[in-house]
Protein backbone atom coordinates (compact mmCIF):
# COMPACT_ATOMS: atom_id res chain seq x y z
CA UNK A 1 0.00 0.00 0.00
CA UNK A 2 1.38 3.40 -1.02
CA UNK A 3 1.90 6.17 1.54
CA UNK A 4 -0.92 8.27 0.05
CA UNK A 5 -3.29 5.28 0.08
CA UNK A 6 -2.45 4.51 3.70
CA UNK A 7 -3.01 8.15 4.61
CA UNK A 8 -6.38 8.15 2.86
CA UNK A 9 -7.51 4.99 4.63
CA UNK A 10 -6.39 6.39 7.97
CA UNK A 11 -8.55 9.49 7.45
CA UNK A 12 -11.58 7.22 7.28
CA UNK A 13 -10.63 5.12 10.30
CA UNK A 14 -10.49 7.76 13.03
CA UNK A 15 -11.96 7.37 16.50
CA UNK A 16 -14.75 9.66 17.61
CA UNK A 17 -13.71 13.21 18.51
CA UNK A 18 -16.05 13.31 21.50
CA UNK A 19 -14.15 14.39 24.61
CA UNK A 20 -11.10 15.36 22.56
CA UNK A 21 -9.58 18.83 22.75
CA UNK A 22 -9.03 21.11 19.78
CA UNK A 23 -5.27 20.45 19.87
CA UNK A 24 -5.61 16.68 19.73
CA UNK A 25 -8.31 16.87 17.08
CA UNK A 26 -6.63 19.29 14.69
CA UNK A 27 -2.91 18.92 15.46
CA UNK A 28 -1.92 15.71 17.21
CA UNK A 29 -4.17 13.28 15.38
CA UNK A 30 -3.33 14.61 11.89
CA UNK A 31 0.40 14.51 12.67
CA UNK A 32 -0.04 11.04 14.14
CA UNK A 33 -1.85 10.01 10.96
CA UNK A 34 1.17 10.99 8.84
CA UNK A 35 3.51 9.14 11.22
CA UNK A 36 1.25 6.06 11.14
CA UNK A 37 1.26 6.02 7.34
CA UNK A 38 5.06 6.34 7.35
CA UNK A 39 5.38 3.57 9.94
CA UNK A 40 3.13 1.36 7.81
CA UNK A 41 5.40 1.86 4.81
CA UNK A 42 8.42 0.97 6.96
CA UNK A 43 6.73 -2.25 8.10
CA UNK A 44 6.64 -1.22 11.76
CA UNK A 45 4.20 -2.78 14.20
CA UNK A 46 1.94 -0.71 16.51
CA UNK A 47 3.93 -1.86 19.55
CA UNK A 48 7.15 -0.65 17.96
CA UNK A 49 5.55 2.75 17.38
CA UNK A 50 4.49 2.79 21.05
CA UNK A 51 8.10 2.17 22.06
CA UNK A 52 9.30 4.96 19.75
CA UNK A 53 6.78 7.26 21.45
CA UNK A 54 8.16 6.25 24.83
CA UNK A 55 11.75 6.79 23.68
CA UNK A 56 11.06 10.40 22.69
CA UNK A 57 9.06 11.12 25.84
CA UNK A 58 11.53 9.60 28.29
CA UNK A 59 14.48 11.24 26.56
CA UNK A 60 12.81 14.59 27.27
CA UNK A 61 12.12 13.56 30.86
CA UNK A 62 15.74 12.52 31.40
CA UNK A 63 17.00 15.81 29.92
CA UNK A 64 14.68 17.73 32.23
CA UNK A 65 16.19 16.01 35.27
CA UNK A 66 19.82 16.16 34.20
CA UNK A 67 20.29 19.52 32.46
CA UNK A 68 20.12 23.03 33.85
CA UNK A 69 17.05 24.90 32.52
CA UNK A 70 17.72 27.12 29.50
CA UNK A 71 15.88 28.29 26.40
CA UNK A 72 17.72 25.65 24.36
CA UNK A 73 16.63 22.93 26.77
CA UNK A 74 13.09 24.33 26.67
CA UNK A 75 12.84 23.84 22.91
CA UNK A 76 14.44 20.38 22.99
CA UNK A 77 12.18 19.13 25.81
CA UNK A 78 9.08 20.49 24.12
CA UNK A 79 9.91 19.00 20.73
CA UNK A 80 10.73 15.58 22.17
CA UNK A 81 7.52 15.53 24.25
CA UNK A 82 5.39 16.73 21.32
CA UNK A 83 6.87 14.17 18.92
CA UNK A 84 6.37 11.46 21.53
CA UNK A 85 2.73 12.51 21.89
CA UNK A 86 2.25 12.37 18.11
CA UNK A 87 3.68 8.85 17.98
CA UNK A 88 1.32 7.99 20.86
CA UNK A 89 -1.54 8.87 18.50
CA UNK A 90 0.10 7.02 15.61
CA UNK A 91 0.28 3.60 17.30
CA UNK A 92 -3.48 3.22 17.60
CA UNK A 93 -4.06 4.52 14.09
CA UNK A 94 -1.49 2.07 12.73
CA UNK A 95 -3.16 -0.79 14.62
CA UNK A 96 -6.50 0.05 12.99
CA UNK A 97 -4.89 0.33 9.56
CA UNK A 98 -3.16 -3.04 9.93
CA UNK A 99 -6.24 -4.51 11.65
CA UNK A 100 -3.99 -5.60 14.50
CA UNK A 101 -5.70 -4.02 17.51
CA UNK A 102 -5.13 -6.25 20.53
CA UNK A 103 -5.55 -6.20 24.31
CA UNK A 104 -1.77 -6.53 24.69
CA UNK A 105 -1.14 -3.53 22.45
CA UNK A 106 -3.72 -1.43 24.26
CA UNK A 107 -2.24 -2.46 27.60
CA UNK A 108 1.28 -1.48 26.50
CA UNK A 109 0.03 1.88 25.23
CA UNK A 110 -1.71 2.70 28.50
CA UNK A 111 1.23 1.54 30.63
CA UNK A 112 3.63 3.78 28.68
CA UNK A 113 1.15 6.68 28.98
CA UNK A 114 0.81 6.21 32.74
CA UNK A 115 4.58 5.97 33.20
CA UNK A 116 5.08 9.12 31.12
CA UNK A 117 2.46 11.13 33.02
CA UNK A 118 3.91 10.06 36.36
CA UNK A 119 7.56 10.58 35.39
CA UNK A 120 7.21 14.03 33.82
CA UNK A 121 6.04 15.64 37.07
CA UNK A 122 8.69 13.72 39.02
CA UNK A 123 11.26 15.18 36.61
CA UNK A 124 9.92 18.69 37.29
CA UNK A 125 10.33 18.02 41.01
CA UNK A 126 13.94 16.92 40.48
CA UNK A 127 14.62 20.00 38.32
CA UNK A 128 13.08 22.25 40.97
CA UNK A 129 15.27 20.71 43.66
CA UNK A 130 18.52 20.72 41.65
CA UNK A 131 18.40 23.92 39.63
CA UNK A 132 15.65 26.36 40.67
CA UNK A 133 15.95 29.14 43.22
CA UNK A 134 12.50 28.58 44.68
CA UNK A 135 10.79 31.19 46.89
CA UNK A 136 10.37 28.45 49.50
CA UNK A 137 10.51 24.69 50.03
CA UNK A 138 6.72 24.50 49.73
CA UNK A 139 7.09 24.84 45.96
CA UNK A 140 8.48 21.30 45.91
CA UNK A 141 4.95 20.10 46.69
CA UNK A 142 3.64 21.63 43.47
CA UNK A 143 4.82 18.86 41.10
CA UNK A 144 3.47 16.24 43.52
CA UNK A 145 0.05 17.93 43.46
CA UNK A 146 0.11 18.20 39.67
CA UNK A 147 1.13 14.55 39.42
CA UNK A 148 -1.78 13.60 41.69
CA UNK A 149 -4.28 15.48 39.51
CA UNK A 150 -2.83 14.21 36.21
CA UNK A 151 -2.81 10.53 37.26
CA UNK A 152 -6.36 10.70 38.63
CA UNK A 153 -7.67 12.39 35.48
CA UNK A 154 -5.93 9.79 33.30
CA UNK A 155 -6.97 6.76 35.34
CA UNK A 156 -10.47 8.04 36.16
CA UNK A 157 -11.24 8.83 32.54
CA UNK A 158 -9.82 5.54 31.30
CA UNK A 159 -11.81 3.50 33.83
CA UNK A 160 -15.02 5.46 33.24
CA UNK A 161 -14.71 4.82 29.51
CA UNK A 162 -14.25 1.09 30.12
CA UNK A 163 -17.26 0.87 32.44
CA UNK A 164 -19.71 2.80 30.25
CA UNK A 165 -21.85 0.91 27.72
CA UNK A 166 -20.09 0.88 24.37
CA UNK A 167 -23.10 1.76 22.22
CA UNK A 168 -26.74 2.73 22.57
CA UNK A 169 -29.04 0.50 20.55
CA UNK A 170 -32.50 1.47 19.36
CA UNK A 171 -34.70 -0.98 17.40
CA UNK A 172 -31.72 -3.26 17.00
CA UNK A 173 -29.54 -0.55 15.45
CA UNK A 174 -26.67 1.31 17.14
CA UNK A 175 -27.32 5.01 17.62
CA UNK A 176 -24.40 7.10 16.34
CA UNK A 177 -22.74 9.31 18.96
CA UNK A 178 -23.65 13.00 18.91
CA UNK A 179 -21.45 15.39 16.94
CA UNK A 180 -18.48 16.61 19.01
CA UNK A 181 -18.86 20.07 20.46
CA UNK A 182 -16.32 22.68 19.37
CA UNK A 183 -16.93 24.64 22.56
CA UNK A 184 -16.12 21.56 24.63
CA UNK A 185 -13.04 20.93 22.49
CA UNK A 186 -11.80 24.43 23.33
CA UNK A 187 -12.67 24.06 27.02
CA UNK A 188 -10.64 20.85 27.25
CA UNK A 189 -7.42 22.48 26.05
CA UNK A 190 -6.00 23.05 29.58
CA UNK A 191 -6.08 19.30 30.31
CA UNK A 192 -4.73 18.23 26.91
CA UNK A 193 -1.28 16.65 27.17
CA UNK A 194 -0.17 18.52 24.06
CA UNK A 195 -0.92 21.84 25.73
CA UNK A 196 0.89 20.66 28.85
CA UNK A 197 3.97 19.91 26.71
CA UNK A 198 3.96 23.54 25.55
CA UNK A 199 4.50 24.78 29.13
CA UNK A 200 8.10 23.58 28.85
CA UNK A 201 8.76 26.23 26.22
CA UNK A 202 8.85 28.60 29.23
CA UNK A 203 11.66 26.66 30.88
CA UNK A 204 14.25 29.31 30.00
CA UNK A 205 12.82 31.62 32.68
CA UNK A 206 12.39 30.19 36.17
CA UNK A 207 9.79 32.79 37.19
CA UNK A 208 7.70 32.44 34.02
CA UNK A 209 7.83 28.65 34.12
CA UNK A 210 6.83 28.56 37.79
CA UNK A 211 3.88 30.87 37.09
CA UNK A 212 2.73 28.91 34.05
CA UNK A 213 3.11 25.54 35.76
CA UNK A 214 1.22 26.77 38.82
CA UNK A 215 -1.61 28.22 36.71
CA UNK A 216 -1.97 25.01 34.70
CA UNK A 217 -1.95 22.98 37.93
CA UNK A 218 -4.78 25.10 39.37
CA UNK A 219 -6.88 24.65 36.24
CA UNK A 220 -6.23 20.89 36.24
CA UNK A 221 -7.37 20.65 39.86
CA UNK A 222 -10.64 22.37 38.93
CA UNK A 223 -11.09 19.98 36.02
CA UNK A 224 -10.30 17.03 38.29
CA UNK A 225 -13.18 17.91 40.61
CA UNK A 226 -15.54 18.49 37.66
CA UNK A 227 -14.51 15.27 35.90
CA UNK A 228 -14.85 13.13 39.02
CA UNK A 229 -18.36 14.43 39.67
CA UNK A 230 -19.34 13.93 36.01
CA UNK A 231 -17.95 10.40 35.71
CA UNK A 232 -19.47 9.26 39.00
CA UNK A 233 -22.86 10.72 38.04
CA UNK A 234 -22.80 9.00 34.63
CA UNK A 235 -21.76 5.64 36.05
CA UNK A 236 -24.29 5.87 38.89
CA UNK A 237 -27.04 6.31 36.28
CA UNK A 238 -26.20 2.97 34.65
CA UNK A 239 -28.66 0.29 35.72
CA UNK A 240 -27.42 -3.30 36.09
CA UNK A 241 -28.75 -5.65 33.44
Amino acid sequence: MAFSTALRELRGAQKTSKGVSLYSRHVNRPVGRVLAAGAYRLGMTPNQVTLVSGAFSFSAIAALMLARPSWQLAVLVYLALAVGFAFDSADGQLARLRKESSPAGEWLDHVVDCAKITAIHAAVLVSFYRFFKLPGDGWLLLPLGFQFAAVLIFFGGLLADKLKPKAVVTDGRPVPPPAPSRLRAVALLPVDYGVFCAIFLLLGSERVFLGGYLALFAVNMLFLVAFMAKWFRELAAIRPV
